[in-house]
């Protein structure tokens, strides 16, 4: 994590933090759910492609500015609200100004609103003393969105439910990854929409499920079992994109990927890589046909959660916080920051 500047010497007032995107591995659609919500399961991945948030202390109000121009400044942005949220739950009157630099494609899939909130309620559990860790936060993560509680955990993670409930994985999946940005947003209701037209009883089982045991076994062919169920309805509903997608998969597959994807809803497509050589020249081949394309890496939830460890403890000795000097109410405990029960369960499927 990068570090404040302090002219004085003194620890800095401003919290810079990383809030990393993710793609969907793959991407089962079970059906509706009465909730209005659909059953998901669904394999999380965080890339170390990631937006700049700041967070700065105010004495009362929160506010947000972004320096992209569909990012809204209000309730409307999930990181706003992920402070308010907070905030209620604790009792509190403090403020903040939430400050976000955006390198995560907008809409694109990749969770940049999500996890833009799951950074906020990270770092405000921590300067607003008030010690939730994974499990205080997870019901309140569950409240902002679907997505939102796989960013606390990180890593490689199993998502059931809606999403939300969250398992990682052992091992951790370990790659290169190229992501396309197409430059246009798809709906996500109206992608769901579609999928349900044409959802039918799966023939073939759990993939996703048939996937883990596979690759728990270390066997290499097991990423060609993943799918997207939302990828076929997303380019129904963007025909533009059709003729695009089939241009870039065939640049990913060429240049030897692992498994190429859409990600999440869309719009943004990846490709994963088992070596960086591969990821280099399939992004140079995507950016010489005039793709907008970016290189990263898969980012272990061990390395996520490291990452996390050392922006907390800057965020302990942040000055202006008056951290635990106002009262708060709530069944909070200490119970440690980021871990929590979730992060020593992982995922053991040995038959399927």
């Amino acid at each position: 994590m990068d570090r404040a500047v302090s002219g004085s010497g003194r620890p800095p007032s401003v919290l810079r933090l990383r809030s990393y995107a993710k793609v969907n591995l793959g991407l089962e659609v079970l059906g509706p759910r009465q909730d209005g919500y659909h059953e998901l399961r669904t394999l999380f991945q965080t890339i170390e492609l990631h937006d700049d948030v700041e967070l700065r202390p105010r004495r009362a109000g929160i506010s947000a500015r972004c320096d992209h121009p569909d990012v809204p400044p209000d309730e409307r942005n999930l990181a706003v609200r992920a402070a308010q949220l907070l905030r209620e739950y604790a009792g509190l009157r403090r403020g903040v100004e939430i400050v976000i630099t955006k390198r995560i494609p907008v809409g694109g899939g990749l969770g940049g609103g999500s996890s833009n909130a799951a950074a906020v309620l990270l770092a405000l559990d921590r300067v607003w003393g008030l010690g939730l860790g994974f499990d205080g936060l997870h019901p309140l993560a569950r409240r902002l969105g679907a997505d939102v509680p796989f960013f606390l955990l990180g890593g490689t993670a199993l998502g059931l439910a809606r999403g939300d409930e969250v398992y990682p994985l052992r091992p951790q999946v370990e790659g290169e990854v190229v992501i396309v940005d197409p430059g246009r947003g798809v709906s996500t209701a109206a992608v769901f929409t579609r999928c349900d037209d044409t959802l039918t009883p799966r023939e073939n089982g759990p993939t996703i499920f048939r996937f883990v045991s596979r690759y728990l076994e270390g066997k290499g062919d097991a990423f060609r079992l993943l799918s997207n169920d939302l990828e076929a309805a997303a380019l129904e509903e963007a025909p533009d994109l059709a003729g695009k997608v089939n241009h870039i998969q065939g640049i990913l597959v060429r240049e030897g990927a692992l498994l190429t994807s859409l990600s999440g809803s869309g719009s943004s497509y990846f490709g994963l890589f088992r070596e960086a050589r591969q990821a280099r020249r399939a992004h140079s081949a995507l950016l010489d046909e005039g793709f907008r394309a970016v290189r990263s890496r898969t980012l272990t939830m061990d390395r996520y959660r490291k990452s996390w460890v050392r922006t907390l403890a800057q965020a302990g000795r942040a000055r202006g916080w008056d951290q635990g000097r106002n009262g708060h109410h709530g069944n909070h405990g200490r119970q440690g920051h980021p871990r929590g029960r979730r992060e020593a369960q992982g995922l053991r499927i040995d038959r399927v």
